[in-house]
């Protein structure tokens, strides 16, 4: 049974935690966090019913005590990156009907300000919220148009966070780590209101530098592959992470280099997993069950999946045969606001959520994810090919730091693939080289037709590579 949203910061027969949150350089306990939520969700309440409360959301304890202050009272929050430009936050704070704003004032944006840390600490807690309602709403990156809000139940995320805690062997007694940003599914959901519904410490690093992911005493990390891959450079940092129960890494795939060198520093291989914004995570290596890189597990309780051909057929659970991944079960979102085309169009008409994602699932149930149809796919020469196994294998190359793969047009072909290479080697012959690599180590008609050498990869703020920028 699913249990209420943030069910271990609410129990306050538990015994308190002095140090339950730490962030931005301050240490606020379980109780002391609850009352100054509580006091600042009265507040949102007084203000009148339908508010909707747009966050900032720098890596300060005002953000958490906002976010969940209006969790508490029931109302929904609108988490707003702090890099976001004037044009991009106009649009989250108009799209989400958002009515109070806590943060710094930025331009454009026309609401009451609210300040949590000025709020009177209350013990006493709102009503409890009907699990249906709406707890917050989360913004897609817009890469393909102005970003979309997906709508979050507390039901659906409390239903994901008690997934991962069953897959992660996740309890009170950890103490997590990360330094992500509190904007996405990754820092927000499963780094802070995880810790708090589960009753896990959290430590804040601020910035997810190896030095201070080194310095936490977690048990616990969370982290995209861009850190990960700053841990293996660091191996002083890596070896004081020995310690700790799990690395786990996401919003991006792990290069299957850096998993293999993470468990050669740390002595345990990082837990994989997938997920959306969408649909929270669905997939997940498990605690007590293999990890096997370039794979992120099996569905986590609740979720189910299934992969198709173009022609709606099943795909062969063979590990190699690729289709179009969708997932259902009670964490997925509610949908879109104010976008029931999209909605609509989102889900097949026997209710599976349509990802956009390629994947492969093998005779054991595990799933290797081959990237976006819209980008990772590359149709040439009559064959169909992920980007993905490519990219990992280049990566084995010692010359090569990042690559992305892209399918760029090409009137023969219809695709030719083109790799995009970070390295700091000596580029001569060394395209030829890594083409050659390709062509031995997978197939022929895999083989990249162009190396591009450039100096960094367009990332957004999680790691993930933005190949349309290269296209």
């Amino acid at each position: 049974m699913t249990r209420a949203l943030l069910h271990a910061l609410l129990d306050t027969t538990a015994a308190d935690d002095d140090r339950a949150v730490t962030i931005d350089g301050m240490t606020l306990s379980r109780s002391e966090l609850r009352e100054r939520s509580a006091g600042f969700g009265a507040e949102l309440l007084r203000l009148g019913p339908d508010q909707v409360v747009a966050v900032n959301a720098e890596p300060t304890p005002t953000t958490v005590i906002a976010v969940v202050g209006a969790l508490l009272a029931g109302v929904p929050v609108v988490p707003v990156p702090p890099d976001a430009g004037h044009a991009e936050v106009a649009h989250i704070v108009a799209d989400s009907g958002a009515t109070v704003w806590v943060g710094p004032r930025r331009d454009g944006v026309d609401l009451a300000v609210a300040a949590p840390e000025d709020s009177v600490r209350t013990a006493t807690v709102a009503k409890p919220v009907a699990p249906e309602q709406v707890a917050m709403i989360l913004y897609t990156s817009g890469t393909t148009g102005a970003p979309k809000g997906v709508l979050l139940s507390r039901r659906g995320m409390a239903a994901g966070l008690d997934a991962l805690a069953e897959a992660w062997q996740w309890t009170a007694d950890d103490t997590v780590a990360h330094g992500l940003p509190l904007f996405h599914t990754h820092g927000l959901i499963l780094g802070v209101l995880g810790s708090l519904h589960i009753g896990s410490r959290l430590v804040h690093t601020g910035k997810p530098t190896p030095e201070r992911y080194a310095e936490a005493g977690a048990t616990m990390y969370f982290g995209v592959p861009t850190v990960w891959t700053r841990v293996t450079r660091d191996e002083r940092s890596a070896a004081a992470l020995a310690s700790a129960r799990l690395l786990v890494s996401g919003s991006a795939p792990l290069p299957v280099p850096v998993f293999d060198r993470l468990r050669e520093l740390t002595g345990q291989a990082p837990i994989e997993r997938y997920g959306m914004t969408e649909t929270m995570i669905t997939l997940s290596t498990r605690a007590d069950d293999e990890r096997r890189p370039g794979w992120v597990g099996k569905p986590v309780a609740g979720a189910q999946t299934r992969i198709q051909a173009d022609d709606g057929t099943p795909v062969p659970h063979d590990g190699e045969s690729i289709g179009r991944l969708q997932v259902r079960g009670p964490m997925l979102f509610d949908g879109y606001l104010n976008r029931p085309e999209v909605t609509a169009a989102s889900w097949t008409a026997d209710g599976w959520f349509v990802t956009g994602d390629l994947a492969a699932i093998d005779a054991d149930g595990f799933h290797r994810i081959v990237g976006r149809e819209s980008v990772d796919l590359i149709k040439s020469g009559g064959y169909r090919i992920g980007a993905g196994e490519i990219e990992t294998s280049l990566l084995a190359r010692p010359e090569v730091t990042e690559v992305a793969v892209i399918g760029a047009p090409d009137d023969d072909l219809g695709q030719r693939i083109v790799a995009y290479v970070v390295t700091d080697s000596d580029t001569t012959d060394l395209a030829d080289r890594l083409i050659t690599h390709v062509a031995e180590d997978l197939s022929w008609h895999k083989r990249p037709r162009e190396i591009r050498f450039v100096p960094a990869l367009p990332r957004n703020a999680m790691g993930k590579v933005q190949k349309k920028a290269l296209m």
